[in-house]
């Protein structure tokens, strides 16, 4: 019995939903050693089988760090079997994948996923005509409706009848399967994927040629690249196609009338040149007024009572707020604890230090748990449900004008959750400008960690308007659009990458993998809190309780941290209407780390300075006005990104110069944008 297997497949294939069928709760996520790139391992249920769903990819040729991790481990690690599932309704594109697989010494077993959908399009699969052709296993299924899974397990469970290596059979034309053969006997004796390594060498893939090429057989690729008039990678491509071709049109038919189903009459909707811009605005008008006005603004009044206590709840509400009297109130947690510390006879600092510094710095940030909840699922629906591949569709043409594709709006979407996998998520874009391009403007989109910033400013400058919060989002599409155009005008020429996409039918979500996937993004939000939160908000509190000479004060315009702010508060009184606040010069810098500790911050020193509440409206919030309080935001939003962020891109750029200009690209604009609107408010 096999006991390693491998999940391989395209992107969007159902790959990553299927391994968690496979798996349940038997798994674990983790990244592949030297990257970020994520990796998950599991056991499939019902067996002692240790599968590795690996990163989605296209093909074995490395283009991208995803196709390098997937080639090394499936030639290097040698997994018992390769289970590789394809998406029915992209057959054609899947099988050349599924081809190079094959050219492995490795077992591999073909899993047809979506045949569901596949069959209401009108075509119908001949599993066993396709189990001829392909010379391997073949099992059909549906990873969203859980159907043809146990028959997968069995079939994984018996795969040991196998035969590895199956596409050893004749797939080129005579003179490239001569010449393989030919390269195949110069190989040496310790390489165990010879068809495969000869076939790298041919095509000159870096690795293989470097490492293995016979120079005696130059000549006769040479001439085979002069007959073909294409160079032998071209040539190996083409020929594969071409076999594909012929499996598909032996094993796949098609009904002769095919009627129009749900999905054709939906995108006739949402995908009509007059409608569908204005249908997705409302869309991201509609995911904000629910995630942050009328669920998610009702809780942060709740959540903030539990960590600092009071007698009334604001709700901020769309049409305005009301206050909810909880007669003799509630403690709360930070008064809670410092009642303690000090019944214990613990001192004043001490107890200053958990209510004011540790409890107000992580909870100012935990008050926005449920709005991020919310948020992330709305986004999740919209993605599973397949609506989010349309948007990409939908902005491909204007993209291009700005050296871009369509394919630079994926990473966008992502960076709504966290801009560190959206950074990431941008190295399948081949284009070097266009990458860079799309690494400088992937930090402009609203994530997760600002959303804090909007709700906080919202709740306590805006009463709560979602106008206000909508109007961030779709500024952040006006700020990409500007942006694109300068970058592609003065600093990167870019031209713009063809983009060619499949769009998936429309589904309802699975309800687990929505679960799933809004938990795993909730809890990472969470785990920040309890980690460099806490641990900056100490920070804070320390520098807020001790002068420039390291001796405890009580006086925080004494402090370290006030001169600290004041040394800086002129590069933001511009913003701040010509106005100098070192609170809100220390916030901002601090968003440099990790932008939740903006409000975090701000609550520290408000709840040390003033024994305030910057939720409730007052403390620090009494310095801002409306245009005040919008310069601040756009600066907090658009300048560099957080730390982590910051090393993706220091990662995907791979140039210090690309890097650093970048960096100040994005804190330059963000700077002028926001000393305009602050000075404009300055001046009426």
């Amino acid at each position: 019995m096999i006991k390693t297997c491998a999940l391989v497949g395209n992107q969007n294939s159902g790959k990553t939903l299927l391994f968690n069928v496979l798996t349940g709760l038997n798994q674990k996520v983790g990244n592949w050693p030297g990257v970020t790139v994520e990796r998950k391992d599991g056991i499939i249920k019902g067996t002692s089988i240790h599968i590795t769903d690996l990163p989605g990819i296209y093909s074995l040729s490395p283009y991208t760090s995803e196709e390098e991790i997937s080639r090394k481990f499936v030639v290097e690690q040698r997994p018992d079997l390769i289970i590789n599932i394809i998406d029915s309704t992209s057959i054609e594109r899947a099988l050349y994948l599924t081809t190079q697989l094959m050219e492995l010494n490795t077992k591999v077993l073909v899993v047809l996923n979506m045949t569901d959908i596949f069959a209401k399009k009108g075509y119908h699969i001949d599993l066993k005509q396709l189990e001829k052709e392909l010379g391997t296993k073949c099992v059909q299924i549906s990873a969203l409706k859980k159907t043809g899974i146990k028959e997968l397990i069995e079939t994984i469970k018996n795969s040991d009848k196998l035969v590895p290596n199956p596409m050893s059979h004749h797939l080129f034309d005579n003179n490239i399967e001569a010449l393989i053969n030919d390269v195949q006997k110069e190989l040496d004796a310790d390489v165990v994927e010879k068809r495969f390594a000869a076939i790298k060498i041919i095509e000159r893939d870096s690795r293989y040629y470097e490492k293995y090429y016979v120079e005696k057989f130059e000549n006769y690729i040479k001439l085979i690249e002069e007959k073909y008039h294409l160079d032998t990678e071209e040539i190996i491509a083409k020929e594969r196609y071409e076999y594909i071709e012929k499996v598909k049109n032996s094993a796949v038919t098609k009904a002769v009338v095919k009627k129009e189903n749900i999905t054709d009459k939906i995108d006739k909707i949402l995908l009509n040149k007059w409608l569908a811009i204005p249908i997705f605005l409302v869309v991201i008008v509609l995911v904000y007024l629910l995630s942050v006005g009328l669920v998610g603004g009702a809780t942060v009044g709740i959540v903030d009572m539990l960590f600092n206590g009071g007698d009334v709840i604001e709700f901020p509400m769309p049409w305005g707020s009301y206050e909810v009297s909880l007669g003799d109130g509630i403690t709360g947690l930070g008064p809670w604890l410092a009642e303690c510390i000090t019944n214990a006879g613990g001192s004043e600092w001490a107890a200053s230090l958990v209510a004011d510094g540790a409890v107000a710095g992580v909870g100012a940030v935990l008050n926005f748990v449920p709005q991020i909840a919310i948020l992330f699922l709305l986004l999740s629906l919209l993605e599973t449900s397949g609506y989010m591949s349309r948007v990409t569709f939908l902005f491909d043409s204007l993209f291009k004008k700005l050296g871009m594709s369509g394919q630079s709006l994926i990473p966008f979407i992502v960076g709504t959750g966290c801009s560190v996998p959206a950074i990431m998520g941008t190295r399948t874009i081949e284009d070097k400008q266009e990458h860079q391009m799309t690494v400088t403007l992937t930090p402009f989109m609203p994530c997760s960690a600002k959303l804090p910033i909007i709700s906080c400013f919202v709740a306590g400058i805006f009463g709560g308007s979602w106008l206000v919060t909508a109007s961030m989002y779709l500024l952040a599409i006006v700020v990409i659009i500007l942006s694109g155009y300068l970058l592609n005008k003065f600093f990167v020429k870019s031209h713009s990458t063809s983009y060619i996409t499949e769009l998936p039918d429309y589904h309802t979500p699975s309800a687990s993998y929505v679960c799933r996937d809004v938990l795993d993004k909730t809890w990472a939000f969470i785990k920040r809190a309890g980690t460099i939160i806490f641990l900056c908000s100490i920070v804070i509190w320390i520098l807020l309780n001790v002068n420039y000479q390291f001796r405890y004060t009580t006086d925080v315009e004494q402090s370290l941290l006030a001169d600290i702010g004041r040394s800086i508060s002129w590069l933001f009184a511009p913003m701040l209407g010509m106005n100098f606040s070192w609170g809100a010069s220390v916030s901002a810098v601090q968003g440099l780390v990790a932008k939740e500790l903006v409000v975090s911050s701000m609550e520290v020193i408000t709840a040390v300075g003033e024994g305030g509440d910057v939720f409730a409206g007052n403390g620090m919030f009494a310095f801002f006005n409306g245009f005040s309080a919008f310069g601040y935001m756009i600066f907090t939003l658009f300048s560099a990104p957080c730390f982590g962020a910051i090393g993706a891109m220091k990662r995907e750029l791979n140039n210090g110069h690309d890097f650093f200009r970048a960096i100040l690209f994005q804190t330059g604009l963000a700077w002028v944008l926001a000393s305009l609107v602050g000075i404009w408010g300055a001046l009426l």
